[in-house]
């Protein structure tokens, strides 16, 4: 089966880490393949002949999205729709991954697939709206959302963290807002079960399991960096409302998965986000 993953960022790359070996996997980055240019994606397309498409590709800087609304849909709306529309014409199965900011964090529970949207931000907006296009363009298209995605490479939470502990005397992290970290490895494994499985279309949810405020994930990330060696010294962690760290993008309070459904058809288990954090930041250390 040959398969194109469509992006360079974190997800991208363990994708192509973790493929299993009867797959023939190709990676394009937006220097090859720009989403929003429909002939490209064609193009594209045309020449490799995947029978699966997996797009990890999208504008992902929440808060700057707030000022450049155009560029974010261009990437998350309209480059969809070309991704689409380009795997029709090769007859290619497309997964994309899409994200909880499609929700509007009033719930207490955690979302199902099938509950209400109602995004508060633009990049949510425009994942959302990249969403409905899909739909409405291949039946057999899957959506899988996630949540607080982080990885050895690229820009994350985690990163960052590591990062300011060994800048700063102390830190405020928000501890009022709650949902899922989930390490990009272990959705990567999770899509290629449903590439194998041949899963049937829809919308689907994939996170690991637990619930952490980032406040709760800061302290973990630095209770398990200073035992691995990561990081040499602590620093307090205090504990802040989100109202005292205001950012251009409004968040979700709450935006924990349900990822029920998503395990009994990919054939896969959620891992608990704190074994997760601890098999990367191991894997961190090594590297």
């Amino acid at each position: 089966m040959n398969v194109l993953v469509v992006g360079s960022g974190q997800l991208a790359s363990d994708l192509v880490q973790t493929a299993p070996a009867e797959f023939a996997v190709r990676m394009v980055g937006r220097a090859e393949l720009d989403i929003t240019q429909s002939q490209e994606c064609y193009a594209t397309l045309e020449r490799i002949k995947p029978n699966v498409v997996i797009n990890a590709a999208a504008y992902t800087a929440v808060d700057k999205a707030e000022s450049e609304p155009e560029t974010a849909y261009d990437v998350n709306e309209q480059g969809v729709a070309n991704l689409a529309d380009a795997c029709n014409v090769v007859n290619a199965k497309l997964f994309h991954v899409s994200t909880d900011f499609v929700f509007d964090g009033q719930a207490s529970f955690p979302y199902k697939p099938g509950d209400p949207t109602n995004p508060q931000s633009v990049y949510g907006a425009s994942k959302r709206a990249g969403e409905i296009l899909l739909q409405r363009k291949m039946a057999d298209a899957v959506i899988v959302r996630t949540s607080w995605l982080y990885s050895c490479t690229g820009a994350n939470f985690v990163k960052t963290m590591l990062r300011l502990m060994t800048e700063k005397p102390r830190l405020n992290v928000v501890v009022d807002q709650l949902g899922t970290p989930t390490w990009s490895a272990g959705l990567a494994r999770a899509l290629w079960a449903g590439v194998g499985k041949e899963v049937p279309g829809g919308v689907y949810h994939w996170s690991d399991a637990g619930v952490a405020s980032w406040y709760d994930f800061a302290v973990a990330i630095q209770d398990v960096a200073v035992e691995l060696g990561l990081l040499e010294t602590v620093v307090p962690v205090r504990p802040i409302p989100a109202s005292e760290f205001p950012t251009p993008a409004k968040r979700p309070a709450y935006s924990v998965l349900d990822k029920r459904a998503t395990e009994e058809v990919f054939g896969v288990e959620c891992v608990h986000w704190r074994r997760q954090l601890r098999a990367m930041l191991r894997k961190l250390s090594e590297i």
